[in-house]
């Protein structure tokens, strides 16, 4: 009996290996399943490397796309620059025009040519007067900032210091001045 009882313990335990083999081997299958299923649980080193290639990677074409956008608006600049004076020039334009047509009239008189000339004046003052320059006025008497003492003369009529003759018109472009206006100051 007791060969029978270790058989039977033998078949038992074989049984038991048998099992514990199996239950060894299905909760591997499942381990490997539930691994495949979840996303493995990364290293915290490598999630902020991978991070850091990312906004690296971000932060080069963002400075590309800002230097892209700054040779552009630096062309742009230069074209606008190169190209300010373009409305100035064409109305300029219809002056050259009206002046050709006066000296190539038939049959004028001087004081039809004086007219003319006259028209023409007043037309370039309109041009001048749209795109900001304007002429210096000497009303106000003799100021450094806008007006050039050329020479100066005696005069009973003006006191020291004032405009007596003006020689030739100041301009100014907006609030800066182009060419100062020439004149005579009174010198007692």
């Amino acid at each position: 009996m007791k060969m029978d009882e270790q058989n039977e313990h033998m078949s038992e335990q074989t049984q038991n290996e048998d099992l514990l083999q199996e239950q060894t081997q299905d909760l591997a299958q499942e381990l490997d399943e539930q691994a495949q299923q979840e996303p493995q649980a990364q290293d915290p080193l490598q999630v902020c490397q991978q991070e850091l290639e990312a906004q690296k990677d971000k932060y080069l074409r963002v400075h590309a796309d800002f230097e892209n956008v700054k040779k552009r608006l630096e062309k742009e600049k230069y074209q606008a620059l190169e190209y300010a004076n373009e409305s100035f020039a064409k109305d300029l334009l219809d002056v050259f025009d009206t002046l050709e047509m006066a000296l190539n009239a038939p049959d004028q008189s001087f004081e039809q040519l004086v007219e003319g000339v006259g028209l023409i004046r007043a037309n370039l003052l309109k041009v001048f007067e749209k795109h900001g320059v304007k002429e210096i006025e000497t009303q106000n008497g003799f100021d450094p900032n806008f007006h050039e003492a050329v020479m100066q003369m005696p005069s009973g009529e003006h006191s020291d210091g004032e405009i007596v003759q003006v020689l030739k018109k100041g301009f100014a472009f907006k609030e800066r001045v182009l060419r100062p206006t020439m004149v005579g100051v009174c010198k007692n």
